[in-house]
């Protein structure tokens, strides 16, 4: 891999978009080529790493309302986008691939987020496999990953950002085959790396963000980088239900501004 270096704050995250070791039954699938080929995509729990068995727990058990306040619209209305979890090991044991927006961008610039964005027609039917394969290719275009190296394992329910529109589905990944990783348009992404898990568990790591609109929410001071908003909310749920989380000092505050 290459390594550079309760989700309360919604409505002030990033609105460009841009959980035995054996689990289930089956062949194993290959997500990636399933995406190239316009065949369905399934989730696939076959042969995961133990360490993962936390996680894989925590998204089957996991409700709405445990992961954020903010749900998607019960008239159907928002518009769908998926993001891709992507859980890899390194040289420092289980990490997470993240990237970082552009610093020119007019909105949330350099802050970090998972990849990401919306679906698109080709992507399929929302309500099936459409946000998988939107991951997947998001991913791949933004990162420049091969999918084929990626093993989809799980997806988180629906979230929404209000102040966007955005509803949201996390689908996690298992980074089966690491590929190479880089900024591939310098235009919308700084850089794309990598961060140990036992980083974000760090509770030295930890702090809660204030926005001046008096929205708070969970930080993670990473790699040079402060990951707050949806993605931090995510990653907050995720180490929280996957009993993974440490005592941290909630009192520790990063102030954030009105441009954030």
């Amino acid at each position: 891999m290459t390594r550079t270096s309760r989700t309360d704050d919604d409505t002030h995250t990033d609105d460009g978009m841009h959980i035995d070791n054996r689990h289930g039954h089956g062949p194993h699938t290959r997500p990636g080529c399933d995406s190239r080929d316009g065949r369905r995509l399934r989730l696939d729990k076959t042969g995961l790493p133990a360490w993962l068995d936390p996680v894989v727990r925590a998204v089957e058990t996991v409700e709405p309302l445990q992961l954020s306040r903010f749900l998607p619209p019960k008239n159907g209305s928002g518009r769908q986008s998926a993001v891709l979890i992507l859980f890899g090991e390194g040289d420092s044991g289980p990490e997470l691939l993240l990237m970082e927006r552009a610093g020119s961008l007019r909105s949330h610039a350099g802050q970090p987020s998972f990849p990401g964005g919306a679906l698109d027609p080709e992507d399929g039917d929302p309500a099936t496999d459409g946000p998988l394969r939107a991951a997947l290719r998001e991913a791949e275009e933004e990162t420049g990953l091969d999918p084929d190296g990626v093993q989809l394992f799980g997806a988180l329910p629906k979230l929404y950002i209000p102040v966007s529109g955005f509803v949201v589905s996390p689908v996690l990944g298992w980074w089966r085959e690491p590929s190479p990783v880089r900024v591939v348009d310098a235009n919308e992404t700084a850089r794309v790396f990598t961060v140990p898990v036992a980083d974000l568990t760090d509770p030295a790591n930890r702090a809660t963000t204030v926005h001046p609109s008096g929205h708070r929410g969970p930080a993670f001071l990473v790699e040079s980088a402060l990951v707050w908003g949806f993605t931090a909310g995510v990653i907050d749920r995720l180490l929280h239900y996957s009993g993974w989380e440490r005592p941290w000092d909630r009192d520790k505050q990063v102030p954030l501004d009105w441009r954030s």
